[in-house]
């Protein structure tokens, strides 16, 4: 009698054992799976996408790692890089109080992928010139604080713009080289 009580308790520690087992090899397999599974899909991609955004350059010309957003110490130490926007602006002014024509710049101190960038989506760079001008109020552009308060809503539009298309902006200022009033 003895002899039968013994296969029957490797009987009963195999059937709790089997599926324990199988448990553990299915879920480390689903593990692996997702690991694998989540870097294919680009969860891995975020950290490598980094070395592609601009440069800053350098005055004598190297190009460095920069901040993505402000925190820029010395700009003497940087090589500013002044692209004209090609074409005039015309738009009427808010409260149909006039109309404004404009021609300007752009200035950055990061690499020529900045200004690739500008001209790649030179039309959607345009719109949102033309309605951050239009929501202005010819009063505001009267004065040179008005003026200079429209080049940095219009420098924050560009970027915002550029970052929207590809990832990044990086414009320094916004130049009016020609703004007439009428």
């Amino acid at each position: 009698m003895s002899e039968d009580k013994k296969p029957a308790k490797k009987g009963k520690l195999k059937k709790i054992l089997l599926p324990v087992v199988g448990i553990l090899l299915i879920g480390g397999a689903c593990g692996a799976g997702g690991f694998f599974y989540a870097d294919m899909m680009g969860g891995h991609g975020a950290a490598e996408a980094k070395p592609d955004l601009p440069k800053i350059v350098l005055k004598d010309g190297s190009t460095v790692d920069g901040p993505t957003h402000g925190g820029k110490s010395e700009k003497t130490e940087y090589q500013v890089t002044y692209h004209p926007i090609e074409e005039s602006f015309t738009t009427n002014l808010r409260g149909g109080s006039g109309f404004a024509q404009a021609e300007m710049a752009v200035s950055t101190i990061y690499d020529e992928r900045v200004v690739q960038a500008l001209t790649d989506h030179d039309i959607a760079v345009r719109n949102a010139i033309v309605l951050e001008m239009a929501d202005t109020d010819a009063m505001e552009l009267e004065t040179v604080a008005g003026k200079k308060n429209l080049a940095l809503r219009l420098r924050d539009r560009i970027n915002e713009t550029l970052e929207e298309k590809t990832g990044f902006g990086g414009i320094d200022e916004v130049y009016f080289t020609k703004l007439v009033l009428q």
